[in-house]
């Protein structure tokens, strides 16, 4: 049974921490933004409850889907039945109990029902996140694209393109809650580079699975977004559904597991670069395993066929079918879902493309033993600890620390996918410290006079005249 309103629980908790703060950011002209963030999901609402909280004014926040069920991946591309974070981590409510998931859950279906939750339903995850915008105010520009990013000197003028025409507005600072895709796109296996788009989609890609019944599906990958796949053609009622993987497991290799260390997690950014380095070597050499439900969804279907050590090494057509080439020998399918992750190639970000070799990468800056080279990493943005991006060579690009990234271009810098829920309590505030600190120093003169002006008379002087004490007059007479 419920046990009260979602929003009566919300305004509570507003109403304890007090109202927002006054902007305390000086307008300044031509001047329309003080921050853009740019991406409506998750990150980005929290991100605009943080800064408003922090009394940082004229904060706007873009979103290229056309509306909120098109907005983040909860909706569109992802396909799990439960997150794969437990219940209870710490999210966009950023410390206030009563705007976080579980106050909302338990006033609709009662505290027993979420103690009864092993994880959360994932069109629970979305109904959330929706409440989550509206009792904090957070709203939206939909379907409005960044597509250019141009300093101008201490601002950055944001090429927008709304309604099929492109706009220009300026901002002090942008945040980049981007998501997976938002450092260089997906990563498409060159085995299907040169094939009909008609017959192969990546997992970000929305898919027709109801057109693949009757059909015999090839998936690539064997990540969990790949078992996810692989479980939805086979409930839309694909004749078989085989998955290739290019490791001879599907176990893990022993890792740290960083997110439960929280000495190690929270102070994973002052680490020295070998040892992050020497971290995300070991996250790359483990992979991303599948999580148990995911792996059994798939495999209850008897027509589900595991492919293990099977990297796929050609495609070619075969009477106009296409014929997968792996070590395993050759495989007919009919269409092919490719679960293989996202680059991070910041040339690629249409956005980036004017000084994306002016951003300090890693390679720039760290250089591994020759057994621990890994050029993928390498590309990985070397960011500051305001998750700011860098200069390549000091002085040439100042405008890049006004650019936070908040997606998982992070990771090397911070430690495992930033944007998921686990780094909310995290980096979020480190964030918004530092984007008040650059806002604040750079007026610094307009806020020395506010501070140094006159102070105002709270009240008159008769309020205690009558109350101070004077000798009597034949003492002051002696």
């Amino acid at each position: 049974m419920p046990q009260s309103d979602p929003d009566s629980v919300a305004r509570e908790a507003l109403r304890l921490i007090g109202p927002d703060p006054q902007n305390w950011v000086p307008d300044l002209d031509g001047i329309d933004h003080n921050v853009v963030v740019v991406g409506g999901g998750q990150s980005g609402s929290a991100f605009a409850f943080a800064l408003r909280r922090a009394g940082i004014g004229k904060v706007s926040v873009i979103d290229a889907a056309a509306g909120v069920a098109e907005s983040g991946v909860w909706l569109t591309s992802a396909r799990m039945h439960k997150l794969r974070t437990p219940k209870s981590l710490p999210g966009p409510e950023l410390g206030l109990a009563g705007l976080g998931f579980q106050a909302w859950y338990e006033a609709r279906y009662g505290a027993a029902a979420y103690d009864a939750l092993d994880r959360i339903l994932r069109f629970d995850w979305a109904a959330y996140l929706d409440w989550y915008r509206r009792v904090t105010g957070v709203a939206v520009r939909y379907a409005t694209r960044l597509v250019r990013i141009e300093p101008a000197g201490e601002h950055l003028r944001l090429h927008l393109k709304q309604g099929g025409r492109i706009t220009v507005e300026t901002a002090r600072k942008l945040v980049l809650a981007t998501g997976f895709a938002g450092s260089g796109g997906a990563v498409i296996p060159d085995a299907l580079r040169d094939l009909p788009k008609h017959i192969h989609a990546h997992t970000s890609e929305r898919i027709d699975f109801r057109s693949l019944r009757g059909r015999s599906v090839a998936v690539i990958g064997s990540a969990a977004s790949a078992f996810d796949a692989a479980a939805v053609a086979l409930e839309a009622g694909a004749r078989d559904v085989h998955l290739y993987a290019r490791r001879e497991t599907l176990a893990s290799l022993p890792v740290i597991r960083i997110r439960g260390y929280p000495g190690a997690y929270d102070n994973y950014g002052a680490l020295p670069d070998a040892l992050r380095w020497q971290q995300a070597i070991r996250f790359r050499e483990a992979g991303s395993t599948p999580p148990p439900d995911a792996i059994s969804r798939a495999v209850a279907f008897p027509n589900f066929h595991l492919h293990l050590g099977a990297p796929w090494q050609a495609v070619r057509l075969e009477g106009g079918r296409p014929v997968a080439v792996t070590p395993q020998g050759e495989f007919g399918f009919d269409f092919a879902i490719a679960g293989t992750g996202y680059a991070v190639d910041l040339g690629a970000q249409t956005e980036l493309r004017d000084f994306a070799d002016e951003i300090l990468l890693w390679r720039d800056r760290f250089t591994p033993r020759d057994q621990d080279k890994d050029e993928t990493l390498a590309a990985y943005p070397y960011l500051g600890s305001g998750h700011e991006y860098l200069e390549r060579e000091p002085g040439r690009a100042p405008f890049l620390k006004n650019i936070h990234v908040f997606n998982p271009a992070a990771f090397v810098s911070f430690g495992l996918p930033v944007g998921d829920v686990p780094s909310f309590k995290r980096d979020i505030p480190a964030v918004v410290a530092r984007i008040s600190r650059d806002l604040f120093l750079a007026d610094l003169a307009a806020h020395e006079a506010r501070i140094n002006g006159p102070i105002a008379d709270d009240f008159a002087a008769e309020l205690y005249a009558r109350a101070v004490w004077r000798p009597p007059e034949h003492v002051a007479a002696e």
